[in-house]
């Protein structure tokens, strides 16, 4: 049930039904990226300063403590249950074998039409990886994430009809390319068969 509220959340502040959260994370987001973008830092590296600050305040904390006679910093229990670990696990394994499995289906070839979208889906990711660095594609990302649901809720007949229309027009140029190109393909594959 936790789930499920989690996700109408989440559901709602992509479709702004929560405008202020949606305002306040997109604004947020905007400047970090600002500031990473202006100061030069990357993300590793502010990481792992905040964590050196981190563990100085609380190491001399600690040893101050102990020498004024004061309580140690408190600091929560923090431990991994094995049944949590165990459920991750398991999500991990089974996503990693259907993952595997696909991967293995497309090598030998099983299926064709799977093979072209990955390509497809690789080689936009790389050219647009290429464009930019890993920060801005990550917020770049988010607004997208954060803009085109609402956008699409908005206009969803007119955006209906201009997918419907591509989608034929797709289809239409798929059905010449087949009749011309591919067929002529598998016919000459099959005559060189028939003569060897």
């Amino acid at each position: 049930m936790r789930f499920l509220e989690e996700v109408l959340v989440f559901a709602d502040v992509i479709l702004w039904r929560r405008k202020n959260l949606t305002v306040g994370i997109l604004s947020v987001t905007l400047a970090v990226w600002m500031v990473f973008e202006r100061s030069g830092y990357t993300l590793l590296s502010l990481v792992s300063s905040v964590f050196l600050l981190l563990i100085a305040i609380l190491f001399s904390w600690a040893k101050s403590a102990a020498i004024l006679n004061r309580p140690a910093p408190p600091l929560p229990e923090l431990h991994l249950s094995e049944e949590m670990v165990n459920e991750v696990a398991t999500f991990i394994r089974l996503r990693v074998n259907t993952l595997l499995s696909v991967s293995q289906d497309i090598a030998l070839g099983k299926d064709s039409r799977l093979f072209f979208k990955v390509a497809a889906y690789l080689w936009l990711i790389s050219f647009v990886g290429g464009l930019t660095d890993f920060l801005t594609l990550g917020y770049t990302s988010l607004v997208v994430i954060l803009t085109v649901p609402a956008l699409y809720e908005s206009f969803e007949d007119h955006i209906d009809k201009y997918v419907i229309l591509g989608y034929k027009n797709l289809h239409q140029l798929y059905v010449k390319l087949d009749k011309e190109y591919v067929s002529r393909v598998q016919k000459w594959i099959l005559e060189k068969k028939k003569l060897s």
